[in-house]
């Protein structure tokens, strides 16, 4: 395996469907998390959608039950480290989805590996540059993170992270993923991060359909970002989730899932297209 990434795998593997034809077999979906939390924000979907295809959610490195691993320093890490996963898993080619860093990481796979990914699922997510004062925004909340822990953080940030009226079930799972991160994989994360690149020129260049989803109260990535990114991508639905911040699917998966199924039935259906040329 990716000797640094520890991961959920659930679902008929890819050689229990090899009776079946290629169209016929439900294309794997693989889920990305976000900062700071680790795959079991992806719970509601594994359990929903794991009865009737593969569904891996892996912890990126320094998060979760993964160990750091080497040092992180460029944020495409995140991206190889997925790429060498898939290999060990021998997932040729899947659904990618991540919500906010973990969607900036769905494009940067795209850029690296295009033919492997069928669709994208791009959720509460940006994929802009940091600007210049986020970037010394994102220094300097490493500094607090490795000084303080990320407690205080994590009391802060709650009601952005989820609405103020989720529930208090919501509340208590999204505080102990941030609780229990590690601070030295957050502030590694968080300076990769600030030195991302940016994907808006890529969004034109993506040839495989995509979901782009976002809360309807999110105000890390509000709905206008969410329908510009749309309206960038040639072959994209938008799905605004009522009710939700930054993470809907955690604050209403039913109607987060009743989206996502609607896109994988239509990405299962679909022919794989030749690969793009690499940017």
């Amino acid at each position: 395996m990716a000797p640094f990434l520890a991961y959920e795998d659930k679902g008929p593997t890819s050689g229990s469907a090899s009776s079946r034809p290629p169209h016929a077999t439900p294309v794997p979906l693989v889920l990305v998390h976000g900062h700071p939390f680790d795959r079991s924000m992806w719970s509601p979907q594994i359990e929903a959608f794991s009865p009737g295809r593969r569904v891996v959610a892996p912890d990126l490195r320094g998060y979760g039950a993964s160990p750091a691993g080497p040092p992180l320093t460029d944020f495409s890490a995140f991206a190889r480290d997925i790429e060498a996963l898939l290999d060990e898993l021998a997932v040729d080619s899947c659904v990618l989805a991540g919500l906010s860093m973990g969607g900036q990481i769905v494009l940067d796979c795209y850029r690296l590996f295009p033919e492997r990914l069928r669709g994208l699922v791009l959720a509460d997510t940006s994929p802009a540059a940091e600007t210049p004062q986020g970037v010394r925004a994102r220094d300097a909340m490493a500094d607090r993170l490795l000084a303080e822990g990320l407690g205080g953080y994590a009391d802060e940030v709650l009601e952005r992270m989820v609405a103020p009226y989720a529930s208090a079930r919501v509340k208590a799972h999204v505080h102990a993923m941030m609780t229990g991160t590690s601070p030295q994989g957050a502030a590694a994360a968080l300076r990769a991060r600030a030195r991302r690149r940016d994907h808006t020129a890529l969004l034109p260049r993506v040839r495989v359909p995509a979901l782009v989803v976002v809360g309807a109260d999110d105000t890390y990535t509000p709905v206008s970002g969410a329908r510009a990114l749309h309206a960038a991508l040639p072959d994209s639905t938008l799905h605004v989730v009522e009710g939700a911040a930054h993470l809907p699917n955690l604050e209403r998966p039913e109607e987060f899932d009743r989206g996502l199924a609607a896109f994988l039935a239509r990405v299962d259906a679909r022919q794989p297209s030749p690969a793009p040329p690499r940017p």
